[in-house]
C-alpha cells in the first residue's frame, strides 16, 4: 500500500532530543525552542513567534488575545478544519461562514463586506493547500471596518503572497507542525505576533495566565496569576525534533514541490474531461503541501477512492464544510454556500510526502489515469 502520508525523519531528531534531555531542561522555552524562535524571526522575517503545542492552541491564544466575547462574530470559510472555528466558539463567538471561490477552496472575497456587521471582530482566512487567499481584498475590508485579521496558515509554511511570507500579513497568524504538514514535530504549532501590542499578554496567556516567563528572565521578583491562560507551550523535546526539520527545510521543500509538479504535469490532460487541478492565482506561490483533484460528482469521487484503494493507493477526501456539520448546522444562518459544498463533495487528495519515490508516484498517476479511461468513469 502506498500510504497517504509518511512522517519525514531527517536523522538528527534523535540526537537533538538527546541533547535536550542532557541539558537538564525539557520543559518549555528551552534552548531548542529559542533556536526555532530565532529561525522564524531572523530567517523568515516574522516579527515575533511563540511555539505552541498545536495550531489549535495557537488559534485559541489568538481568540484570547482579541478578548473575543459571547455575541462577537468571526468571519471564516466553511471549508476548513474544525479547529479554525472551535477556538472562537469556545469563547462564545458566533461563526459567520464565507463560501469558497470557484477558483480554489480558499475564502471568497466577493461577498465578504456584506458579512460584516457591528458585531464582527475578526476575519480568519485559511490558506488552503498553502495557496494564499486574496489578502489584498481581505485586508481592505478589515481596514475599512476596523477588524483584526488572523491568518490560519496551518498549511502554509514557506508560501508567499506577492513576495511576503504567509503568516506575516495579518495581526496574528497560526501554523501547524502536525505530522501531515511539510515541517513536523508530531504535534505542535506556532503563533505569530505581527503587532507589538500583543507580545506581553501572549507570553502570559501561554504560561497559564502567569508572569512565569518574565520571572525566569529576571524581569520580576516573583510570578503570579494575572490573566486567563492555559498550558500552551510545548516541551523542548518537541522543539528539538522541529529544529532538525527546519535545518532541512530547503531540501524538504525542493522534494515536495517536485512531487507536486510531477502530479500536475502528468494529470493535466484530465482537465479537458472536466477534472479540476489546483489553481494558483498570480499573487500566490506553491509550497508543495498537498495535491488534489476535483472530481465531477460525489459518486465519481467515491468510485475513484475505491478504485485507488483496490490498487493499494491510499487517497483521501478532505473537509465536510462546517456549516453542514452535526454541531453547527443548526447555528448557521441558512445562507447557501455552494462552492464550499462543491469542494466538500468532490475533492480528492493524493499521496504526497518526502519519501514518495518516483516509481510509487508513477503508480498513483497511472491508477488515476486508468480510472478515467475505464468503464468506471465516463464523460
Amino acid at each position: 500500500m502506498i500510504p497517504f502520508n509518511k512522517p519525514y525523519f531527517s536523522g538528527k531528531e534523535s540526537r537533538y532530543i538527546e541533547e535536550a534531555v542532557r541539558s537538564g531542561k525539557i520543559s518549555g522555552d528551552g534552548m531548542f525552542t529559542q533556536r526555532v524562535h530565532r529561525f522564524f524571526e531572523e530567517s523568515l522575517g516574522f516579527r515575533k513567534v511563540l511555539l505552541t503545542t498545536s495550531c489549535t492552541d495557537a488559534l485559541e491564544m489568538a481568540a484570547l488575545l482579541l478578548n473575543v466575547q459571547p455575541g462577537d462574530e468571526i468571519i471564516m470559510p466553511s471549508f476548513t478544519f474544525v479547529s479554525t472555528a472551535n477556538a472562537f466558539v469556545l469563547r462564545g463567538a458566533t461563526i459567520v461562514f464565507a463560501d469558497s471561490t470557484a477558483l480554489n477552496p480558499n475564502m471568497s472575497t466577493a461577498d465578504l463586506e456584506q458579512l460584516v456587521t457591528p458585531r464582527t471582530r475578526a476575519i480568519v482566512p485559511v490558506h488552503y493547500a498553502g495557496i494564499a487567499c486574496d489578502m489584498d481584498a481581505i485586508q481592505q475590508v478589515a481596514t475599512r471596518h476596523g477588524l483584526a485579521v488572523i491568518e490560519d496558515a496551518a498549511h502554509a509554511i514557506d508560501s508567499y503572497h506577492r513576495g511576503r511570507p504567509l503568516g506575516s500579513l495579518g495581526s496574528l497568524a497560526t501554523f501547524s507542525f502536525h505530522e501531515t504538514k511539510n515541517i513536523i514535530s508530531g504535534e505542535g504549532g506556532m503563533l505569530v505576533l505581527n503587532e507589538g501590542r500583543y507580545d506581553a499578554r501572549a507570553e502570559v496567556i501561554r504560561e497559564k495566565g502567569t508572569t512565569r516567563s518574565a520571572f525566569h528572565r529576571g524581569e520580576v521578583d516573583k510570578y503570579g496569576w494575572v490573566d486567563v491562560g492555559s498550558s500552551f507551550l510545548p516541551s523542548d523535546i518537541i522543539a528539538a525534533y522541529l529544529w532538525a526539520q527546519l535545518e532541512q527545510m530547503d531540501d524538504i521543500q525542493r522534494v515536495r514541490r517536485a512531487i507536486w509538479q510531477r502530479y500536475y504535469h502528468a494529470l493535466a490532460p484530465l482537465v479537458a474531461h472536466g477534472i479540476g487541478l489546483p489553481v494558483l492565482p498570480d499573487y500566490a506561490t506553491n509550497n508543495g503541501h498537498l495535491f488534489y483533484l476535483m472530481c465531477r460528482s460525489l459518486a465519481e469521487r467515491t468510485a475513484l477512492l475505491s478504485y485507488l484503494k483496490a490498487r493499494q493507493v491510499w487517497a483521501v477526501f478532505h473537509y465536510l464544510p462546517l456549516h453542514r456539520s452535526a454541531y453547527y448546522a443548526a447555528k448557521h444562518d441558512g445562507r447557501a454556500l455552494p462552492w464550499a459544498e462543491h469542494y466538500g463533495e468532490r475533492l480528492v487528495r493524493l499521496p504526497l510526502f518526502y519519501e514518495l519515490t518516483e516509481p510509487d508516484q508513477q503508480r498513483v498517476i497511472e491508477a488515476v489515469l486508468e480510472f478515467y479511461s475505464s468503464p468506471a468513469s465516463s464523460d
